[in-house]
Parts: structure tokens; sequence; C-alpha cells
């Protein structure tokens, strides 16, 4: 395995990306990416975005939250569901019949957006500042 210097004095990294996986990885390269690339959908994002920094919804719920149709809104959990985002689990309710459907993030989607779209948008003052050339 390959590895170069960075620029800014941070750990070495390795040539080839996939070699960023641990041996024993459970998701491959791919599988990680595709996680990154459904939280890049605006209404993904704002589904997962409750899920991690909420409780567990049900589809009526996340309906009335983001304004959404129920079509749309299936679309888009199916989607976070396909690549491990969210999960969903069923339960019964007391004093109701039937089993209700609700959805909650799972341990990649709140890592996937914490360490990820809402740390790039909570760090963007330091980012303006590392890349503002009036200010040198």
């Amino acid at each position: 395995m390959a590895t170069r210097d960075t620029h800014d004095g941070r750990e070495h990294r390795p040539e080839d990306p996939e070699d960023l996986l641990p041996e024993d990885s459970i998701l491959s390269l791919d599988e990680y990416l595709d996680m990154h690339a459904s939280v890049g959908n605006r209404t993904r994002y704002e589904i997962l975005y409750r899920l991690v920094h909420g409780e567990e919804m049900s589809p009526k719920q996340l309906e009335e939250t983001i304004t959404i149709d129920d079509s749309t809104l299936h679309y888009h959990l199916n989607k976070l569901l396909d690549v491990g985002l969210i999960e969903k689990r069923q339960r019964t309710e007391r004093g109701q019949d039937g089993l209700h459907t609700y959805y909650r993030a799972t341990v990649f989607g709140e890592v996937t957006l914490t360490e990820g779209v809402d740390e790039l948008i909570s760090g963007e003052q330091e980012f303006g500042a590392m890349y503002d050339s009036s200010r040198k």
C-alpha cells in the first residue's frame, strides 16, 4: 500500500482510496459512496436530519414536518433504506389495531450526517477564512 505526504502535515493516506477500508470492512467503498450520494439530495438530507437530531418518526409525521406528499416521501425513504442510512420498524400502538411503521437513523446515517454535511455547514466560517485570499 503506497502512501503520500499531505500538504498540511496530516497523517499519510493510501494512494488508492479502497485501501482506506479495514481488511474486514462490512461495507465496500461503493456502498460508502452511495450513502454520501444519497444525502446529496435535499429531501433525503432533511429526512435524515430530522431522524438523527430528533426521534424516530412515522411517515405521517415526516410528511407534515417536511411538507411532502406520500408517494414522494416513500420514494426518498426507500432510497435511504436501500443504502442503510435509516431503518424502519413496525410496532403496535396501545389502544389501536394493526402495526404502525416508524423510521429511525442507523449508526451509518448518524455518522454520515454529523461527520459529513452537518460538519461542513457548521465549519463554513472556518473554511471561508482558510480560503479568503484578501485576509493574508
